[in-house]
């Protein structure tokens, strides 16, 4: 939310500084996350002053450049060369001297400096609007009228507007503090308890009158629950124009592109009061009616952007007596309807229309606008027709028009206020202090409360209709204490707890020894979020997926279903950012369902490498990350964890990764590794390989060892004997562990591949592996007859089920 101080300072009793300003509204609950210097010029003119040109003459080495004199109040006149062509003397200007930095509309800042061109010095420049942020022009210098003062300062004639901007983190119940009005309110309320004053906040007179009925117009709500309350009024004869000074500042101080007099002076009242309003071109409304209802579904409708949307038979629609759609009701205007510069006339909107309503339209077709961000939070039902006669007041003022009918106001079912009884003893329970129960009617009184019933140990209170989300004691008691001050809640002296006593935390465990682990290996741990968007994923993946009813935006739509898709989001920002070496990992969830209330978390440890793994240097070439490290990396956390793997696969199926494995153990799968695949990569912008293991963590806690063996060093020597095959080039070293492991060799140790051979002398698809195997008896030295023993039977085995060729 963003909140004007020269704004909000128009609706407060007394002045208030800026710094002074921002730590009450953080006290209050409307934390400021930055306060910035706004500046309608950049610069401000700052440094620039009005000068009188008193000679123009040709240069003397330049056709298009003229040789001024240009007095600017003090001392010598300046002599500047310009070549702008419209210089002439007698004119008043804007001068920059030496030193001075102008802000031009476009481009860097340039301070002034003495320069010689074509070989005349020259003390500064005669500005252009465009130079010195005024404008856009640069057709020549800004002339400005003869009775301006020379030596004015630039700031003093023109008076750019500056202010002090707030944003604030607004918590979404907040809806009472989406406008200036509702923000002063809060301020009054916190001076009104600290300073023991009663201060109300200056709202603007609002005289309004109607001047004549010449405007005829029918309002019929057909569904009272989407809109409870429907106001209008029709303005005539309106001049479609550029707002005057005053309201283009306002808006472009929070942000807001000025458009015309009717479009600013309704986004001036819905960030002044929080009620959107819509303005409709009365002469385009067929049949002079206005009709609140629901179309069929699939019915085509082009809104003021000219993009045309599919709707839902739940959207509601403000249409005209044809039964076509004008507007979406709180969230888009039609293409139709709106002002345009021809507008003559107008229909004037003011509504309240049913926030859930309005959320899930928005969300449905990814219109976040800021009408339907109010409408969807619930605004203030009592104040439709009073903020309708203020707009209407400022329209007749700023666009001449006259209003010509009433105030129609369907409003079949008045909303009844909501009753809290709050106890004074729950108040103490929940904040820790005791509050006298003047203090606390003192502070719900200056917020809009009504005191209905007070006894000796509790109050009845009503609640305003600008407090949608106050309707349980505990709401009541957060008011009492925002206004009372968030930092001035007592920090008690001691605090009682009752330690919580984990008796199975083998996987918490394993976790942090796991990352201990891969940080000393190098990697980094993240975190991303569970929620992300429904776009990155295929179809095939979607349909299991978890979908939220009220997600917070249009891209946050799912619980993943994979993590790899948030973690890409991560490495794409840092590779982006020319960070493109990276080793992550991560531990989280996925989810996933069959169907309604059946629903799937799975615990995960992902790993994510691409990049170098090594910085070139003289002593070694950089080595770039591959899918061996990969592996490497997943045996390293096996090891760690005790998890022995009974299956290495292929990995089928699997649309996000290429040359992948999967490993098994009984059955299950314990991880996933593969090189993401390019077109999954190029969703995120990465061109660079990126190698991805991804860890069932909950089959790993299954099969953690949780107790460690240890055991004497041999007192006999080991004995290790080579073997060289040739097979085919198809065929995966894992092949050959296994049938070896088939063997069941039980003083065999290790097995281990050091050298992979390829040469057309070994034959056509051929390769040659070279492989070592480690024996070892605990118990006495081994023989050679015993080892030879041992060795036949692997060759024989290689060869017979492999087709292995042994080479001797």
């Amino acid at each position: 939310m963003t909140i004007s101080y020269k704004w909000l300072s128009e609706y407060l009793p007394v002045k208030i500084e800026p710094e002074r300003l921002s730590k009450i509204l953080t006290s209050i609950g409307l934390e400021v996350e930055s306060m910035e210097v706004f500046k309608e010029v950049k610069g401000g003119l700052k440094g620039l002053i009005i000068g009188e040109v008193l000679e123009a003459e040709q240069h003397p080495n330049a056709d298009k450049l003229k040789l001024t004199k240009v007095n600017v109040g003090k001392g010598e006149p300046l002599q500047i060369v310009c070549g702008a062509p419209n210089v002439a003397a007698g004119q008043k200007v804007v001068v920059a001297t030496v030193g001075t930095t102008i802000h031009p509309t476009a481009g860097e800042p340039l301070t002034m400096k003495v320069a010689k061109i074509r070989g005349v010095e020259s003390y500064g420049m005669i500005c252009a609007e465009d130079e010195i942020g005024l404008g856009t022009s640069h057709a020549g210098i800004m002339v400005l009228p003869n009775d301006v003062q020379i030596g004015m300062s630039a700031s003093e004639y023109f008076q750019p507007y500056d202010d002090v901007i707030y944003e604030i983190g607004l918590t979404p119940n907040r809806m009472d503090a989406m406008s200036h009005w509702g923000v002063a309110r809060d301020v009054c309320a916190y001076l009104s308890h600290h300073d023991k004053k009663n201060y109300k906040p200056v709202l603007p007179h609002n005289n309004f009158k109607v001047d004549n009925h010449d405007l005829k117009i029918d309002i019929s709500v057909e569904n009272k629950e989407a809109c409870k309350r429907y106001s209008g009024i029709c303005i005539e004869g309106i001049i479609v124009q550029a707002s005057p000074k005053w309201l283009q500042e306002r808006l472009k101080s929070i942000g807001l592109r000025p458009i015309n007099n009717i479009v600013d002076i309704t986004n001036f009242i819905q960030h002044e009061t929080g009620q959107p309003l819509h303005a409709f071109d009365y002469d385009e409304i067929q049949g002079k009616k206005i009709i609140v209802k629901y179309l069929s579904e699939g019915t085509p409708f082009i809104t003021l952007d000219g993009k045309e949307w599919k709707l839902s038979s739940e959207d509601l629609m403000i249409c005209n007596a044809k039964g076509e759609g004008m507007c979406i009701a709180g969230v888009f205007g039609g293409a139709k309807s709106g002002v345009t510069d021809k507008t003559k006339n107008i229909f004037l909107e003011s509504a309240y229309f049913d926030p859930t309503t309005i959320r899930k339209t928005s969300f449905r077709h990814g219109l976040r606008t800021d009408a339907a961000t109010r409408f969807e939070k619930g605004i203030d039902i009592s104040n439709t027709v009073n903020v309708l006669k203020r707009a209407a007041m400022l329209i007749k003022e700023i666009g001449k028009g006259s209003i010509a009918s009433d105030v129609i106001d369907i409003y079949p079912q008045p909303e009844e206020k909501k009753q809290v009884i709050l106890k004074f003893q729950f108040l103490k329970k929940l904040s820790g202090k005791n509050y006298h129960p003047d203090t606390v009617k003192g502070i719900l009184e200056s917020l809009g409360f009504r005191l209905l019933k007070e006894s000796i140990d509790s109050l009845t209170i009503e609640v305003p209709y600008h407090k949608p989300d106050v309707s349980l004691p505990a709401d009541v008691v957060e008011e009492i204490l925002r206004i009372d001050g968030l930092d001035n809640i007592a920090i008690p002296t001691s605090i009682t707890i009752s330690p919580s006593v984990v008796r199975n935390n083998v996987a918490d465990l394993y976790k942090e020894k796991v990352a201990n682990i891969l940080i000393g290996e190098g990697f980094t741990e993240m975190l991303t979020n569970s929620i992300t968007n429904s776009a990155y994923y295929s179809q095939e993946i979607l349909q299991s997926a978890v979908r939220l009813m009220n997600n917070l935006s249009v891209e946050l739509d799912i619980m993943r279903p994979s993590m790899l898709q948030t973690a890409l989001e991560v490495l794409s920002f840092n590779i982006n950012r020319k960070n493109s070496d990276l080793k992550f990992f991560e531990f989280g969830k996925t989810y996933s369902t069959s169907g309604l209330g059946k629903y799937k978390e799975q615990n995960h440890l992902c790993i994510y490498i691409t990049g170098s793994l090594s910085e070139n240097s003289w002593r070694s070439k950089t080595m770039l990350a591959d899918i061996y490290y990969a592996k490497g990396v997943a045996e390293t956390v096996l090891k760690a964890t005790g998890v022995r793997i009974d299956l290495y696969k292929n990995l089928e199926g699997n649309r996000q990764l290429t040359s992948g494995i999967s490993a098994q153990i009984n059955g299950e799968e314990v991880f996933q590794l593969g090189k993401v695949s390019p077109p999954v990569a190029a969703k995120f912008d990465i061109k660079q390989a990126i190698f991805f293991v991804d860890f069932n963590w909950d089959v790993i806690t299954r099969h953690v060892r949780s107790k460690m063996a240890f055991s004497e060093i041999p007192k006999y020597p080991s004995v290790e004997r080579d073997l060289a095959m040739v097979v085919p080039k198809s065929m995966k070293y894992d092949e050959v562990k296994e049938q070896v492991a088939k063997l069941r060799l039980n003083k065999l140790k290790g097995v281990n591949l050091f050298d992979i051979f390829e040469s057309e002398k070994l034959g056509t698809d051929k390769k040659s592996l070279a492989i070592n195997f480690t024996f070892l008896d605990e118990e006495k030295t081994l023989t050679d007859k015993e080892i030879d023993g041992w060795m036949n039977k692997i060759m024989t085995t290689l060869e017979k089920e492999l087709g292995a060729e042994i080479r001797k």
